[in-house]
């Protein structure tokens, strides 16, 4: 059923009743209650009414990709008021959600790309909005899906809403809010990948939250809000330089990708048939188990080798989780690779600005021999490989740069390619809306993609997470490989 928002003298942009559905998102797991579209809130009557955002060389990469399917769960504190959730902390998302979107115009936006675009467009005109589903679901499973437990993969899909995509048109991005009763709710949301990076995307929850958290209430004492500089994003698409004219043959070779002109601005993949026994686990590092590793390949190694080797939290938690999955997973092929992002706002001549919107992000691939990789010495081997990718940039940010989209990575060289999603300098769990942090944070896409989720600790003291999805023998073998490194 489609139900009304519950009356208020405070007007936001929200048209409850301009999408509505009623349908099961999961058979009998979580039904939609509400879809609503939540516009970006006038600063002023001399407000934004239209921009355009060209997309980047850096865009442009991510263009066919699947989207990104982050999901936050929130406990509700203990109250006398049943109904807190729909008389409180509802209308204080979406209030807070339209101011937050004033900042982040290219979220309500949509991409196209235009017959006359020699490039595809990101464009908010005024009266564009974020499509925002409200569910509730029927299952008392909220402790176990924001555990660390192992949780059937196909348990999270439901938390997580549709994204509005043709060939000729993309919605930026797409939010659903799930109640648990008497337990608390989660926040899910839909995000194509050629709008944001993952630094954008984390940027956009805590700008979100400050400004739901700092509001008293639904009404004016949002308006005065504003967002920290670290939050304020930065929107000048002429800060990402094109010296080598990149985008445009990233856009060229687009053009010719399955016929002439194509302009489709959405993934062509189908659908990926799921694993039946698929399940997502969750495994820490803490700050004693990465010093753990790092003293490992210091006394594997010669002195000098090891003082030249990348020992960060980074490589050490990327290598071991590499191994073990080798291990679990069993590969057999010659070599295995594993790609991975870095940031390359402060690498750019001249750097851009850290809050930069936009993607801003350069592929790296680590590459070793698995029986490397498994032997006993699996640990200084991953490392080495990590360490050689990430010198790699030496040679430049553009280095192989031409080779990106048409082809990045002959995937047929490897029996398996991992990859790594997300980082723990994100510090995604202090994402607090006001009612406490983040009980548990999964990336739901990495289902599909078989990538490996990275951020830093619910448990905090400088640990860092990473969360997989694998057949449950493989993930049972992986968390008992695991273990027994520390």
């Amino acid at each position: 059923m489609c139900v009304r928002a519950r009356s208020s003298s405070t007007q936001y942009p929200i048209d409850l009743l301009q999408v509505c559905r009623s349908t099961m998102a999961n058979s009998n797991s979580v039904k939609v209650v509400e879809v609503c579209k939540v516009a970006p809130l006038p600063s002023s009557p001399d407000s934004i009414t239209s921009e355009q955002y060209p997309l980047t060389l850096f865009d442009l990469l991510w263009l066919r990709f699947l989207p990104v399917e982050p999901v936050y769960f929130y406990e509700i504190p203990p109250t006398s008021n049943p109904h807190i959730f729909y008389d409180s902390i509802l209308p204080k998302l979406k209030a807070s959600l339209s101011l937050t979107l004033q900042h982040f115009l290219p979220l309500a936006g949509n991409l196209t790309w235009p017959q006359h675009s020699p490039k595809p467009i990101l464009s908010y005109v005024h009266g564009d909005s974020v499509s925002l589903t409200v569910a509730e679901s029927n299952a008392d499973n909220f402790p176990h899906l924001s555990s660390n437990d192992f949780v059937e993969a196909k348990d999270y899909h439901p938390l997580i809403p549709p994204l509005e995509v043709s060939d000729e048109r993309a919605a930026a991005m797409a939010i659903q809010i799930t109640l648990f009763r008497n337990r608390g709710f989660s926040i899910g949301t839909t995000m194509h990948h050629a709008v944001l990076d993952g630094k954008n995307s984390c940027s956009f929850f805590k700008a979100w939250a400050h400004i739901c958290k700092q509001g008293t209430g639904i009404g004016s004492s949002f308006s005065s809000i504003s967002l920290p500089d670290n939050l304020n994003p930065f929107h000048d698409r002429m800060a990402i330089h094109d010296p080598k004219r990149l985008g445009e043959l990233y856009s060229n070779e687009y053009l010719n990708q399955g016929g002439p002109n194509n302009r489709s601005v959405t993934h062509r993949r189908p659908p990926k048939a799921l694993p039946q026994d698929l399940v997502r686990g969750t495994f820490d590092f803490t700050r004693a188990n990465i010093q753990t590793l790092r003293e490992h390949v210091v006394k594997t190694t010669r002195v000098a080798d090891s003082s030249s080797l990348h020992l960060s939290t980074f490589s050490l938690g990327c290598a071991y989780t590499w191994i073990c999955l080798v291990k679990a997973e069993e590969i057999k092929g010659e070599k295995t690779a594993m790609i991975f992002g870095v940031d390359a706002r402060s690498r750019m001549d001249p750097p851009v600005p850290d809050t930069y919107f936009g993607n801003c992000v350069v592929g790296r691939v680590a590459v070793a021999e698995t029986k490397g990789l498994t032997g006993e010495d699996g640990l200084v081997v991953a490392v080495k490989a990590i360490t050689e990718a990430l010198r790699s940039l030496d040679d430049g940010v553009f280095n192989g740069a031409e080779l990106w989209v048409s082809k990045f990575l002959d995937f047929s060289l490897y029996d398996k390619v991992y990859s790594i999603a997300g980082s723990q300098r994100f510090e995604v769990y202090g994402t607090d809306y006001g009612w406490g942090r983040p009980r548990k944070i999964e990336l739901v896409s990495i289902d599909k993609t078989d990538a490996v989720s990275l951020m830093d600790s619910k448990n905090g003291g400088g640990a860092v997470e990473v969360g997989l999805a694998l057949k449950k023998p493989q993930m049972e073998l992986f968390a008992s490989l695991f273990a027994k490194g520390f």
